[in-house]
């Protein structure tokens, strides 16, 4: 519980877009902190994820998708932000498992 609440502003810091998932990155540098690590791994996973399904919806010209695409990744992200704000670690559901898996080059 100590750890999380040391890391709770890094944590809500990385749900505001992808920039500020790349400033908690460099804040939780040192020291590190594993309840940052894991929210700014969810956060960077959601980020990740949306921009690659915008760039395709853009090359594919279903632009009537972005609505429902942009809807969608303000619930993940709100999801998680309330989660971290309650100092939960809450996996996202079916991708949240993977993103803690491949980004664990996110120290």
């Amino acid at each position: 519980m100590k750890e999380a609440k040391k890391g709770k502003t890094i944590a809500i810091v990385s749900y505001i877009t992808i920039v500020g998932c790349l400033i908690a990155l460099t804040m939780n540098m040192e020291p590190k902190n594993s309840f940052a690590r894991f929210h700014i791994r969810q956060a960077f996973g959601i980020h990740l994820v949306y921009h690659a399904l915008a760039i395709v919806l853009t090359f594919t010209k279903i632009v009537e998708a972005s609505l429902g695409l942009y809807i969608f990744y303000l619930i993940l992200v709100l999801y998680c932000f309330i989660g971290a704000m309650n100092l939960k670690k809450q996996l996202l559901p079916l991708l949240g498992p993977y993103f803690q898996k491949w980004f664990t080059f996110i120290p």
